[in-house]
């Protein structure tokens, strides 16, 4: 339950590398939201990237085939999946360890996503999370439902509660271990495009080196601009379905971030691009801070930012936002897309 940043991933990726050797398990399923699965893949090809790994993906078929498969290690699937493939979870689907990232999925132990990962017949169970309360005491019963049934109770009162937890949680945070932190980390996040995206991506690159090769003579850096800035442009959003990989993968990290209660700015060169995030980010409080904004507006929006305990991220332009202003109340930033640095 270490804060988000605190390596909760290494962590996990190193010990299951070492229950493996010591043929303590034999056979690990990781379960965690669809945009985090490519960031455990390359987690695991970084710490450990002579373990087998297999990813739940495809059509009914092929799932099934690859929850069957017995030479992968360890099985990567996200919850949508692991939701869809509910019934091949017998007694003859057997894993020595399960672990759910982003544990907090599971908080309301009613919900079928709870009720679907305790049904796994499996050894031994870990919960990933860096809010494992959110809400109430009573997410860290639904929590321990799958960790060990009956071990909580609802009406079990907060002190006891954290008596009868401390020695089955591993929970540090930022203020705690602050002398023993890293620098800061700059961090770049390979992302796949969606298919949505990729169609539309390449249509245009097609269209746009045709149109290039007709200007013939005429030609000029400023041509080759406009198409490199289009297909940036499709990378962050498709313009007809609205798809974005990007985008997934912000909102699951910005759903631990607002948990643990933290704030973040993200950066785009367009306006555009930051009033589409929004529109997927209500939940999360965003402001606004960029040039098509009177003065008088952002010089508000900064105070409003840091004193709003339910605003935990601001959407800048690079324009505006990029120099002069004190955020270092923000632990975390996103650079949506790359601004233009002619150097």
């Amino acid at each position: 339950a270490d804060e988000m940043g605190l390596g909760k991933t290494m962590q996990a990726i190193s010990t299951v590398r070492l229950l493996l050797y010591s043929g303590e398990v034999r056979k690990v399923l990781l379960v965690c939201p669809k945009p985090l699965v490519s960031n455990w893949k390359r987690e695991f090809a970084l710490w450990a990237p002579e373990i087998p790994l297999g990813i739940i993906e495809g059509d009914q078929a092929k799932r099934e085939w690859q929850w069957r498969q017995p030479n992968t290690w360890v099985k990567i699937a996200n919850y949508e999946l692991l939701m869809r493939d509910r019934d091949l979870f017998d007694e003859n689907l057997h894993f020595d360890l399960v672990m759910l990232d982003e544990a907090q999925r599971i908080k309301n132990k009613s919900s079928t996503t709870a009720q679907v990962a305790r049904s796994i017949h499996r050894t031994r169970s870990w919960a990933l999370t860096g809010t494992p309360i959110e809400n109430s005491p009573e997410d860290l019963v639904g929590i321990f439902e799958f960790l060990s049934p009956g071990y909580l109770s609802a009406d079990m009162r907060p002190r006891h509660m954290a008596q009868a937890v401390k020695d089955h949680i591993l929970r540090r945070t930022k203020d705690l271990v602050m002398t023993d932190m890293p620098p800061k980390m700059f961090r770049d996040e390979p992302l796949s495009l969606t298919p949505e995206q990729w169609e539309t991506y390449n249509k245009a690159e097609d269209e746009g080196v045709i149109k290039l090769n007709d200007l013939g003579d005429s030609l000029t850096v400023q041509h080759v601009f406009e198409l490199v800035l289009r297909l940036k442009q499709i990378c962050n959003f498709d313009p007809v379905t609205g798809a974005s990989s990007k985008m997934e993968r912000l909102v699951a990290d910005m759903e631990e971030i607002a948990a643990s209660g933290q704030k973040a700015i993200i950066f785009s060169q367009w306006v555009k691009t930051l009033k589409q995030i929004r529109s997927q980010v209500e939940h999360f409080g965003p402001l606004e801070y960029h040039g098509q904004m009177p003065s008088k507006q952002r010089e508000t929006v900064i105070d409003r930012f840091k004193n709003d305990p339910k605003s935990h991220m601001i959407l800048m332009s690079y324009g505006a936002g990029s120099v002069g202003l004190n955020l270092q109340f923000c632990h975390y930033v996103f650079l949506f897309d790359r601004w233009w640095n002619p150097a």
